[in-house]
């Protein structure tokens, strides 16, 4: 599996989740210089098969600022040792809580199996952002960049969220959508870090 270029180099997996927020500490004397956090019950960030490796690098970014663990839900338009990812990350990215799943499938077993509710951001949603009442172990899920979620993926959300956005305008950039809601869900359950 080490052999797979879409798994994420040391650099970048200062932890890779095996599961139910286990983590793994990562061999090098520079991982131990920025602060980890491993959340069980906490937020989580989902992206579903992310296509840009810039976007992914700038929320884990946010992900680590936040602490936030991150679900990256494969596959993925682009490689891990991608060189966008490691630019958008800085050295953030080794500070991020990630969990890879190798589908939908696998990923959503266990935020169902830990009574997570999912709650799917979408340009198409009914749900304007500020009627949404979060719960602090909600998990906000991403469309990718190109395609969003399949119909069977949206079906499955418990609840489906739009940014309200002025007319005429159709969508924002992942990364950005992610920060406006993530920011949204912490402010609402006191979830930001001291």
């Amino acid at each position: 599996m080490t052999n797979d270029p879409r798994f994420p180099p040391a650099w970048f997996a200062g932890l890779i989740a095996t599961g139910w927020g286990l983590c793994q500490q990562q061999t090098g004397a520079h991982y131990d210089k920025l602060p980890r956090c491993v959340m069980g019950g906490a937020m989580r960030i989902a992206l579903y098969q992310p296509e840009i490796a810039g976007n992914v690098g700038a929320i884990l970014r946010l992900a680590a600022c936040f602490q936030v663990p991150v679900d990256i839900i494969m596959p993925t338009g682009f490689a891990f040792s991608d060189a966008k990812l490691k630019r958008a990350a800085m050295d953030y990215g080794q500070a991020a809580d990630v969990t890879r799943h190798a589908n939908f499938d696998a990923f959503l077993s266990i935020q169902r199996g830990a009574g997570r509710r999912i709650a799917l951001m979408s340009s198409h949603a009914a749900t304007r952002l500020p009627e949404v009442a979060f719960r602090a172990d909600d998990v906000l899920l991403m469309g990718s960049e190109g395609a969003g979620v399949p119909d069977d993926v949206r079906d499955l959300a418990d609840i489906r969220v739009r940014i309200p956005m002025a007319p005429g305008f159709r969508s924002l950039n992942i990364a950005v959508s992610t920060g406006i809601a993530v920011a949204e869900a912490l402010r609402q359950t006191g979830g930001f870090p001291d």
